[in-house]
């Protein structure tokens, strides 16, 4: 294998890739990145056997592909190589059928290499008839679900967002009991077959980082043991979560004894500091009462002291209610909105608390009240 390649363009793709290795890995060959070049062009591929990407560099974007070959090299440092030098163009030479020869005008690096025929078999293949998704719309549902999902490696399915589309609708879902986030969407398009997947949680956040230009389009091809998203000239592989993903339709009532609407940015302007106090707790616990249209919300701590805010809100139905939660979830809910006024359903101080957007009813948060008495 021998090359000239654009120093910038080779490390954007390797950045790429690199998202998919670990340091958790006592299989040498994991840690490293395959490259394949041809006639085509560069194929640079990671996996740590749970994610797998793959980056294609087109000919028409490398200087000079003199020989074509493959070869393996230790992900960590080709990354910290190639960031660290300073001259635009880079040339990769195979020498003794086991190094590589990385080389500038002023800087040379010979680095020993694995064998490619033990790299793992990461043939990535396109279905037919994918979902097709504008990549910002995607970026959006995951980050307004994926924060609710569990850290607690004893409920495996619950560390996974819920992926389930049926004809032209979207549902995902998150929960670690505790706390539920669901968005619903609409396509413009009806798909084939029905898709239920559980995704995990680290899986789906790697890959939205890679989504740099939001106007771009994602195919989605799901398998019955993996799902694979083509973005680009890039293509993401994902493991899944085994079992099915409890039913949380259930959850939510659809009636409720009272409703409130409440300006966003003050609503979470007022959690944040009166989470001050709370934030030395382990259940990180706040104390919500209204009285009228006045919200009042307060925390305390027996060796700080006491904080309580006050502000209005618009009751649209019902009376007063005094409600205890935990200030980090609500925080986290509140930043997935994007309205001026979001909603809240209550059904007593022991039952769940809803949270939705008042222009776009899509999006809805859940959480638990924590007892205080």
């Amino acid at each position: 294998m021998k090359l000239k390649i654009n120093k910038d363009v080779l490390l954007e793709n390797l950045n790429y890739v690199g998202k998919a290795l670990s340091n958790r890995n006592i299989i040498p060959i994991i840690n490293g990145i395959l490259f394949e070049l041809n006639s085509d062009g560069l194929y640079l591929t990671a996996t740590d056997n749970e994610i797998t990407i793959k980056s294609f560099i087109d000919k028409s974007k490398i200087k000079e592909i003199k020989e074509e070959g493959k070869l393996v090299i230790y992900g960590r440092f080709i990354l910290d190589i190639i960031r660290k030098l300073s001259t635009e163009d880079i040339d990769i030479e195979e020498i003794d059928g086991g190094k590589a020869i990385i080389s500038t005008p002023t800087s040379k690096y010979n680095l020993n290499c694995f064998d490619y025929r033990e790299f793992p078999n990461t043939k990535l293949e396109l279905g037919k008839n994918p979902i097709k998704l504008t990549a910002g719309n995607f970026k959006e549902i995951v980050n307004q679900t994926v924060f609710a999902t569990s850290m607690q490696e004893s409920k495996p399915l619950l560390t996974g967002i819920n992926l389930k589309i049926i004809g032209n609708s979207l549902e995902c879902v998150a929960t670690d009991s505790y706390r539920l986030a669901k968005k619903f969407v609409k396509f413009n398009s009806m798909t084939e077959e029905n898709i239920n997947l559980v995704i995990p949680a680290r899986n789906i956040n790697e890959f939205i980082k890679l989504i740099e230009n939001e106007d771009d389009q994602i195919e989605l091809y799901a398998f019955s043991n993996k799902v694979l998203f083509k973005y680009n000239d890039i293509l993401f592989q994902s493991s899944l979560l085994n079992g099915t993903y409890p039913n949380t339709d259930t959850l939510v009532p659809n009636d409720f004894e009272i409703i409130y609407k409440v300006n966003l940015n003050e609503f979470y302007s007022v959690m944040d500091r009166t989470s001050l106090l709370a934030q030395a707790k382990d259940k990180n616990i706040v104390s919500l009462e209204t009285r009228g249209n006045k919200l009042i919300m307060t925390s305390s701590s027996p060796e700080i002291g006491k904080i309580e805010e006050v502000m209005n809100i618009d009751v649209i139905k019902g009376g007063d209610i005094r409600i205890s939660f935990s200030a980090k979830y609500m925080m986290e809910a509140l930043k997935s909105f994007t309205s001026n006024e979001i909603t809240l359903y209550f059904n007593g101080d022991i039952k769940p608390i809803i949270l939705k957007e008042n222009d776009n009813g899509d999006l809805l948060q859940l959480i638990l009240p924590i007892k205080t008495y």
